[in-house]
């Protein structure tokens, strides 16, 4: 009987991808802007009717200017949550010093309005005080965990590589594509690369993979249109 109940418990071991949000928001979005920028920078020089140096030229250098942006904005928008997320820590700390037992009344009522009865809530507020009163509110008061924390060095460097990867793509096909087709197979090529990081981006997730691909290949294909046109128009008008 005992085997039986811990063969039931090896069972069930819950696995959440909400532990993978941190980077996974940010490798998506880094390989996905990589892809749309750099093919619509491509397609724009393309269509304007550029020598195939010139268009790799340009797809280089948006390759590590995009790079490089997509990293220090990451590690700046992050760090600015990192901040916020610190001065609301040293705020709950200072104020569990001050007035331990209104703060215990405040995680009482926390847990009263998600349905606990009064007595049980405050018992369970002080036991969860008692071991770690200020993780405990960080959790419950702020909404701050360890999987939610933000991480600015980590979303840096995984747009940067992800972004750098998603625009290696459209060069490679440049490389490969003659001359005279260099902008229909590189346009073909990227929404192919683009539906597929749908369709992973959507696995990872847990997600359904229909809508999220359908998403990244339009807005993708709607921006490549958009570039291609005015680099076109310039072409002629120059």
């Amino acid at each position: 009987m005992r085997q039986i109940k811990r063969h039931r418990a090896q069972r069930h071991q819950e696995r959440h991808v909400v532990e993978r949000i941190g980077w996974l928001r940010a490798a998506v979005l880094g390989a996905n802007d990589g892809i749309i920028s750099t093919a619509s920078l491509i397609l724009g020089v393309a269509a304007a009717a550029a020598a195939k140096s010139d268009i790799l030229l340009a797809g280089g250098a948006g390759l590590v200017a995009g790079a490089m942006s997509m990293a220090a904005g990451e590690f700046v928008s992050v760090s600015s949550q990192a901040d916020t997320e610190k001065a609301d820590i040293a705020r709950e700390k200072q104020e569990l010093k001050n007035s331990p037992e209104a703060e215990r009344e405040e995680l009482a009522g926390i847990y009263v309005r998600r349905g606990l009865e009064r007595p049980l809530a405050l018992e369970v507020a002080r036991q969860l005080m008692a071991k770690d009163a200020l993780a405990a509110h960080a959790r419950d008061e702020l909404g701050l965990s360890e999987i939610s924390t933000a991480r600015p060095v980590q979303a840096a460097i995984t747009s940067a590589i992800t972004f750098s990867s998603g625009a290696a793509l459209p060069l490679i096909a440049v490389v490969a594509a003659p001359q005279a087709i260099i902008v229909p197979v590189v346009a073909l090529a990227s929404l192919v690369f683009l539906a597929i990081l749908g369709v992973a981006g959507a696995k990872a997730a847990g997600a359904g993979v229909f809508k999220p691909t359908l998403r990244v290949t339009f807005w993708g294909a709607l921006a490549m249109a958009v570039t291609a046109g005015i680099g076109h128009l310039i072409g002629k008008a120059v």
